[in-house]
């Protein structure tokens, strides 16, 4: 890989645009393959919530954990929620209980299998250190300009 300057000018680069330019490669690429597979990043991410919760969750409880994500939103997220159900890979009960079908649960396992993909494209190159120090650098960077973001 050629890299887009030299280390003497990639130090004065602007954190703000590379990040920027990261996120929508990364979001880009996941959503695209996902799309191909007849989903959403949403609902992916719903479906794994429910598949490694190790607990029955509520339709609440799924959304307190991702309505953050990306800047989703609660609606964004209920109508997510609401089209892994119409889809046939998440039941709800009265109590907004839910549970992956099996149609779900087959559907799962292959989005997972994608996903490990992607992760494993991703990091081509790069190893555990260096993600390590991105991590923390980029959440370094966050607390410094007085942001927050949340995971888990």
């Amino acid at each position: 890989m050629q890299y887009s300057h030299s280390d003497a000018e990639l130090i004065r680069q602007p954190i703000g645009y590379w990040s920027w330019a990261a996120y929508k490669a990364v979001v880009s690429r996941t959503r695209g393959a996902l799309a191909e597979l007849g989903t959403t990043q949403p609902q992916w991410w719903v479906l794994a919530q429910i598949a490694r919760s190790g607990s029955v969750r509520t339709r609440d409880e799924v959304s307190a954990v991702l309505r953050n994500y990306l800047d989703t939103g609660e609606e964004g997220l209920r109508a997510e929620i609401d089209a892994t159900v119409g889809r046939g890979w998440v039941t709800e009960d009265g109590s907004g209980r839910l549970a992956l079908t099996p149609e779900g649960m087959t559907f799962f396992d292959k989005v997972a299998a994608l996903q490990d993909e992607l992760w494993a494209e991703r990091h081509a190159g790069v190893t555990d250190e260096e993600y390590l120090t991105t991590l923390k650098v980029l959440q370094r960077f966050i607390h410094n300009t007085g942001g927050q973001a949340w995971h888990h």
